[in-house]
């Protein structure tokens, strides 16, 4: 026995014993989530499988001699429901006929890159509105205004992508800080009315969105901006100068977007675990009546909370209108604002949770759209399997039971979620 263990005292012994308890449930505890979530996405494809199944008429058929000749009743409903999720991973990730091309020539590169490419494209926004929403959960804040704050990046960035000429580096550098500030402009509204008047952020959120998208509407056909020779609610084109430039040449999509969208995801881990403001965000989030009482400023930070979260919400919008879009519409921004409360929720409210769900979310739908050309399956399937992914996640305790998981940690897994939102 060495002269440290001697001079142990039993009270050491014990702490050191609950310490490594506590970092074995740790570990235990997040692997468990992890394999939740995954059982999450496979029970989400499984019940996915069954409404194609259901919606489709020829398959249905079959069952009606069910008893008679199953084999072809079972062989149908493989055939359609692999012949979707076929065409949703060629779509997404990489198509093996394109590839067997590249080798023999008949096809270029860019066609292989071409699924993975479109996959990233949709990514990219939805990881600066996920982390908009994870960073202002982990702040105690619902910030559901998402939407409206991507919106007045996407009107901020296109404005001076159409307004300022600029020559090509700076004019993208303008843009983008451009959006940048718009969203952190819409974020700070509710973030002050919360912090000086204690409004709801959850209602002036709400209603921001709304204001946004009429501002949009307004604004697109106002002279100046309108396209002159249309006669739709159009835009001008965003100059060439002030586009993302493209990653993979011309052909494909893919552009620096998802670059400063994986910078983002960086920088907001590094925000929240390695610096003051984080350690105050996070305090705030868990109890902001202890964190006052420590001497911080709660108001300060939900202040500053809401203005980060905007501007990360006004990068995703403004890499919708310079990456893909170039022109300002009333539909500009889709639905990315809305989206990114789901890829939060998938991703737990952690910055690379958030990264990987954003991934997720964007090879259902580069997917989606080659298994509505070819397999003939509506896209609207996408939106149920984000539905129903999310459906699973905010349930853990169902999916321990369908799975018959180990409980360990069951009442800290139930909690995890809902103490982030």
């Amino acid at each position: 026995m060495t002269a440290t263990e001697q001079r142990e005292t039993p009270e050491a012994t014990l702490a050191r014993e609950e310490t490594f308890l506590q970092h074995f449930l740790h570990s235990l505890w997040a692997a468990n989530t992890v394999t939740v979530t995954v059982l999450s996405i496979v029970l989400a494809v499984i019940v996915g499988g069954i409404l194609i199944i259901v919606s489709d008429e020829d398959v249905l058929n079959t069952y009606s001699y069910f008893t008679a000749r199953p084999s072809d009743a079972l062989n149908a409903s493989w055939d359609v429901v692999s012949d979707a999720y076929a065409n949703l991973f060629k779509g997404s990730i990489v198509d093996p006929a394109a590839v067997q091309g590249w080798i023999d020539g008949s096809n270029g590169w860019q066609a292989v890159f071409s699924p993975i490419s479109e996959t990233l494209t949709y990514a990219a926004p939805l990881v600066f509105t996920g982390l908009a929403v994870a960073l202002a959960f982990r702040g105690g804040l619902f910030n559901i205004g998402g939407q409206g704050q991507a919106v007045i990046g996407a009107i901020t960035a296109a404005v001076a992508g159409i307004l300022i000429p600029l020559p090509i580096v700076l004019a993208v550098t303008v843009a983008v800080v451009a959006g940048a500030a718009g969203g952190a402009v819409w974020g700070f509204v509710p973030g002050v009315l919360k912090a000086r008047t204690g409004a709801h952020e959850v209602i002036t959120t709400i209603m921001l969105n709304y204001t946004a998208g009429l501002f949009l509407t307004w604004i697109v056909l106002q002279r100046g901006v309108h396209d002159p020779d249309r006669t739709d609610a159009i835009s001008k084109p965003v100059d060439s100068a002030a586009r993302l430039p493209h990653l993979l040449g011309d052909g494909l999509r893919m552009n620096l977007g998802i670059v400063l969208a994986v910078a983002a995801t960086w920088v907001v881990a590094w925000l929240l675990n390695r610096t003051t403001f984080g350690f105050e965000l996070r305090a705030v989030g868990a109890n902001p009546d202890a964190a006052r009482t420590a001497g911080m400023s709660v108001t300060r930070t939900y202040t500053l909370l809401m203005v980060v979260a905007g501007a990360l919400a006004g990068l995703g919008g403004a890499t919708q209108v310079l990456g893909t879009a170039y022109a300002l519409t009333p539909a500009v921004a889709g639905n990315i604002g809305f989206d990114g409360l789901l890829v939060a929720l998938l991703g737990r409210n952690r910055p690379w949770g958030v990264l990987l769900a954003a991934l997720l979310f964007g090879a259902l739908r580069a997917g989606g759209n080659r298994m509505q050309s070819f397999s003939g399956i509506s896209l609207e399937l996408v939106t149920v399997l984000q539905a129903l992914i999310v459906i699973f996640i905010a349930a853990p305790a169902l999916v321990k039971a369908i799975f018959r998981l180990r409980a360990a940690r069951a009442a800290r897994l139930q909690t995890s979620v809902a103490k982030g939102w």
